[in-house]
């Protein structure tokens, strides 16, 4: 590094940041990485080796080694700790320099200080970034959004370090503003969503069914070689073949059944209201993760609300068909409902994004990726405006040719007693979603009735008001 000034700058050296700043160098650029732990900064400096790294000490020596104007990014912690690193960078940064936000910043967050640099003079982008430790250091999927002049001027060492599908990397502008954040707190609701279908596929299989953790790792590998690859399907396989070292049994037998959550779920769902887009399988998976955390309330009830759940007692091999078809097309609509958040979030905040491109970029690097986004992003390459991936013969005929097999495991959860409040969300959403007609006439009865909040009529045009009693 001596005598070469960094290309980009990264404040917050934790397991993201070291490994994106190690990325970043094997693609050819010079890095400057800075932590207030100078354990981590250490560590960085270690294994820099002959890579063009310069691992600062002081926060002034960092932005020294940037070349003008500046590029800086930080993976911090959402909430006050960016807020503190931008108010601690000021004193050295010029008008025209640019700072990247990393990390999983509420969108709102986003724009205000977005607009709040821009009035001094500074560009600031929100960026998504998706890989996981493995995705920052090999190729993650990377969502940017801001200003599309800043975008441009990162824009070759975004493509060079993502990761790449047949030779396309998985990054694109997504468009203004706080549009790359919102994109990626919709893929982690997303996630959410498909997580706890898994989970709920664990639970029929291991209380209803009585497999051990042998069998279900089988069942999801061979799961994962045929129209359900994806990467959580198969993170899902070895988890089950994970022995702990210290007591010789299997991992994930001791782990404590209390999921946590760091509130992207929540945004997702919360916007998703806002905008009035129905979301049910994300909200029910933020729902299962908050009463996952009543453990003690759960052990409780347990005891006092008994239920013996029975043991299945019908063809394993037809039920195990059953529920791969039936997360199968619950995978699809939980993806339709977030793909139709983000089309109605564009236009509400003003994003323009392309949906064709967010379902390339999430092909690969991503926590989400699963070979079900190829038919996606081709869906919308033919439909630019596709309403609903349901809407799309391809993907909604497969939901179909599924239906039996989610009513079949809707079905037996219910029969057993077991909670799948994600697979029931998903087949009263393909339900609604296809009448053309729903009993929303009654609700609007009902609040005229007692509000006088009016109704339309089918068979006049008009709004009307009616003394029900």
């Amino acid at each position: 590094m001596a005598g070469r000034k960094s290309e980009i700058g990264m404040v917050g050296l934790g397991v993201m940041g070291r490994n994106l700043v190690l990325n970043i160098a094997d693609h050819g650029y010079s890095v400057s990485g800075y932590d207030k732990d100078l354990s981590k900064v250490q560590g960085l400096q270690t294994e820099a080796g002959s890579r063009a790294i310069f691992a600062a000490q002081s926060l002034e020596g960092f932005v020294s080694v940037l070349s003008t104007p500046r590029v800086i990014m930080m993976l911090v912690p959402a909430g006050p700790a960016v807020d503190n690193v931008i108010r601690e960078l000021m004193p050295y940064l010029e008008p025209g320099d640019l700072i990247i936000d990393a990390g999983n910043s509420h969108f709102k967050d986003t724009d205000l200080r977005a607009k709040s640099l821009a009035d001094k003079g500074f560009l600031y982008m929100g960026v998504g970034v998706s890989g996981g430790e493995d995705g920052a250091r090999h190729g993650p999927s990377l969502m940017p959004g801001g200003p599309k002049e800043a975008y441009e001027r990162v824009r070759p060492i975004f493509e060079a370090v993502a990761a790449h599908v047949k030779g396309v990397p998985c990054v694109a502008y997504l468009g203004p503003g706080s549009a790359g954040h919102y994109v990626k707190m919709v893929h982690n609701g997303i996630e959410y969503g498909l997580m706890e279908l898994i989970a709920e596929s664990y639970d029929l299989m291991k209380r209803g069914l009585g497999l051990s953790d042998e069998q279900l790792s089988v069942v999801y590998g061979n799961w994962n070689e045929a129209e359900l690859n994806a990467y959580l399907i198969e993170i899902t396989s070895h988890i089950f073949r994970k022995v702990d070292e210290r007591t010789g049994k299997r991992l994930v037998d001791l782990i404590l059944d209390e999921a946590g959550q760091k509130g992207t779920g929540m945004w997702t769902s919360q916007d998703a209201m806002e905008i009035q887009v129905p979301t049910p399988v994300i909200d029910a998976a933020v729902v299962a993760r908050n009463l996952s955390a009543l453990k003690s309330e759960r052990e409780a009830a347990s005891r006092t609300l008994r239920v013996q759940i029975p043991h299945f007692e019908g063809d394993q091999d037809a039920l195990l068909a059953h529920l791969k078809g039936a997360i199968y097309a619950s995978m699809i609509i939980a993806y339709s409902q977030g793909m139709a958040q983000l089309r109605i979030a564009s236009k509400v905040h003003g994003y323009n994004t392309n949906m064709e491109d967010v379902a390339r970029i999430w092909c690969g690097g991503c926590i989400i990726r699963a070979a079900v986004l190829e038919k996606i992003e081709a869906a919308f390459q033919a439909n630019p405006d596709l309403p609903n991936l349901l809407a799309d013969s391809r993907l909604g005929d497969a939901v179909m040719a599924k239906q039996e097999d989610l009513r079949a495991v809707v079905g037996l959860a219910a029969r057993l007693g077991l909670p799948a409040p994600c697979l029931m969300a998903s087949l009263a959403y393909l339900d609604g979603y296809r009448s053309a007609w729903l009993p929303a006439s009654l609700i609007q009865a009902q609040r005229d009735d007692f509000g006088a909040h009016t109704y339309e009529r089918e068979d006049a045009k008009g709004v009307f008001h009616t003394h029900w009693e």
